[in-house]
């Protein structure tokens, strides 16, 4: 089992239990972890779409799918069916063992790195988090060239902002402090 799965089961089901005075079954957990690359501009590019590919496959440990667009938008000169992005969904060992590393390794490492956001919460407990180079992740930091962007979403069970937060704190997530000047 991973560090960050055990320490969850072990600690912090019951200490939210205690101070939210909540049965296990209602204690927030993280249902999944999503992550998305758009490749829109680059797309005509297929080494460079292959290159992305690989990388999000070293980063999540699963090939990514890809996205198609749903209708034409001639704007952005996309056609209905033209791939526009990739996406790996994680759940189980490996959302945890990715969570880890994320919180643990990848956020350090950013450049200019103050904390998370709290204002990236949905209403209903999703947390999203844009990373501007994927050479933050340790596995890739080798590729320099073509750096891109990612997504990555946390899907929770809790039901407020603030419940997903402290359930993220608890994880290991550092949020910023809010500003009282």
């Amino acid at each position: 089992m991973s560090r960050l799965k055990d320490m969850y089961l072990e600690k912090i089901v019951p200490q939210l239990q205690k101070e939210d005075k909540l049965n296990k079954m209602a204690v927030p957990k993280v249902e999944k972890v999503v992550i998305n690359v758009g490749i829109g501009k680059i797309r005509a590019n297929e080494g460079l779409v292959n290159q992305i590919k690989k990388n999000i496959e070293a980063i999540a440990g699963q090939k990514p799918a890809v996205r198609k667009a749903k209708k034409a938008i001639s704007g952005f000169k996309v056609r209905e069916g033209d791939e526009v992005g990739l996406t790996v969904t994680l759940r189980g060992e490996r959302m945890y063992d990715f969570m880890d590393k994320l919180a643990n390794v990848t956020l350090p490492r950013v450049r200019d790195f103050r904390g998370l956001n709290p204002k990236s919460f949905d209403k209903k407990g999703g947390f999203t988090l844009g990373i501007r180079e994927h050479i933050y992740f340790p596995e890739v930091a080798h590729s320099t060239e073509n750096i891109h962007g990612l997504e990555v979403t946390i899907v929770t069970t809790a039901k407020t902002p603030v419940e997903a937060q402290k359930l993220l704190k608890l994880l290991g997530f550092p949020f910023k402090e809010k500003d009282n000047g």
